[in-house]
């Protein structure tokens, strides 16, 4: 089996797994098709920083389709410790227009929601880029600041067996800490009807979090969330990279989360802009 191209385009904020600990939810784009992927279980945070991907970087690696996931774009990698490495698209006009060259790719980009969750039923779709009519609000919900209990003692059992590749993993022992806000965008389609998705995007998640590792305040987090959601929803063209979970991906009504945001510049006709309600 063969190693190929893939742009990483979306990491969520970790979550706990009880199968596997702590997990970033990977998703990106093979080169040779276009197709969108979910790399999953990636156990990122235990990585040495020398094999940290970022977004909108290609990796060479060698993945098989997820024989415990059936939704069809979930794949996993075959050797985690087997990745390579390779070039960033930055941004910049130029390097946006490479971007924008992957990620809006027409087949899996949607500007209706009744489309999508036809096609997410129709072929199993799970990932997909969405761009709303319009933007109605962004709104922070409190909630528990505590892992669920049996996720948490799962968790912390993993992270403190030896590993097996010492060289390759960090010794940690203690679970990132949970956010205890949910992050939410509501926004309309083309045909009017509305909808509201909780954000679980890394960058998002980490601006909250560093805040509040810097200062000690969450409502001050909180607001430097809400500034940084709002001047994207204003100031750039925003779309929306959507995911479904897989305990819901088959029972839910609307299955989807916002698991990343793709915010190039708009383009230079004003008459493109979306409005933007509060």
């Amino acid at each position: 089996m063969s190693k190929e191209r893939v742009l990483i385009t979306v990491k969520t904020y970790p979550t706990l797994s009880t199968k596997y600990g702590e997990l970033v939810c990977t998703a990106g784009i093979r080169e040779s098709t276009g197709e969108w992927i979910r790399i999953y279980p990636i156990p990122y945070r235990r990585f040495n920083r020398d094999r940290h991907f970022k977004k909108y970087q290609w990796v060479n690696i060698q993945l098989k389709k997820n024989p415990g996931d059936t939704r069809s774009e979930s794949y996993r990698p075959v050797n985690l410790f087997d990745i390579e490495l390779q070039e960033i698209i930055p941004t910049g006009k130029d390097e946006w227009n490479k971007r924008k060259k992957f990620v809006l790719n027409p087949d899996y980009l949607y500007t209706s929601l009744n489309d999508l969750l036809l096609d997410t039923k129709k072929h199993n779709r799970s990932i997909a880029v969405f761009k709303p009519a319009k933007y109605i609000k962004f709104s922070i919900e409190s909630t528990s600041n505590e892992w669920d209990p049996k996720k948490l003692e799962a968790c912390r059992a993993i992270l403190n067996q030896p590993g097996f590749f010492d060289e390759d993993l960090i010794r940690q022992t203690k679970p990132v800490d949970k956010i205890p806000y949910k992050f939410k965008i509501r926004f309309a389609d083309e045909t009017g009807r509305e909808s509201e998705m909780m954000v679980e995007d890394w960058e998002i998640c980490s601006l909250y979090r560093n805040c509040v590792s810097k200062t000690g305040d969450e409502d001050k987090a909180c607001g430097d969330v809400r500034t940084k959601i709002e001047t994207l929803m204003n100031d750039r063209d925003l779309y929306l990279i959507l995911g479904t979970t897989a305990a819901w991906h088959y029972i839910a009504p609307n299955p989807y989360l916002i698991i990343g945001l793709f915010y190039p510049p708009f383009p230079p006709h004003p008459s493109a802009q979306m409005s933007l309600e509060f």
